[in-house]
């Protein structure tokens, strides 16, 4: 999608995966942050979600996340429903995706970022991917909008 929104047509971006537990949760953390930074509250609509959620976020998730600034300790994983995965202009798998394209329909842009899972990874390798997501997050918004 190359076209600026308008306050009258938001941008729904979704991030999934199977837990919601670890990359989805960075993703949106990223995203609230970027949508922030660039005045696009009224404009950009954020959800995430898994198919089979977990508990609670990654412990070394949270960890990593904490060191950039983001308390990701009280969110909680939650299932995304087909109907909001439909209602998307943009869905960033994250590369465990059991999502059928085919249900999601034609209409909406499908993206596998194809991250390495960190659950029960290092440190240092959970950084990788949180500093991944970040960047991926960053084009993603650039996009559809004027870069901060």
């Amino acid at each position: 999608m190359t076209t600026e929104p308008t306050a009258d047509d938001p941008i729904r971006i979704a991030f999934m995966c199977v837990q919601n537990a670890g990359r989805s949760q960075m993703s949106t953390a990223f995203a609230e942050r970027e949508r922030d930074r660039r005045g696009l509250e009224d404009r950009v609509e954020l959800r995430t979600g898994g198919t089979h959620p977990a508990d609670r976020v990654h412990e070394e998730v949270i960890e990593v996340m904490a060191e950039a600034g983001f308390d990701l300790a009280d969110r909680t994983p939650r299932e995304i429903s087909l109907e909001e995965l439909q209602s998307c202009d943009i869905v960033a798998t994250m590369g465990c995706s059991t999502l059928d394209v085919g249900e999601v329909g034609d209409d909406v842009d499908i993206r596998d970022w194809a991250l390495e899972d960190p659950d029960g990874s290092d440190l240092e390798e959970v950084r990788e991917t949180r500093d991944e997501i970040e960047r991926r997050v960053v084009a993603l918004f650039d996009e559809f909008s004027d870069p901060a």
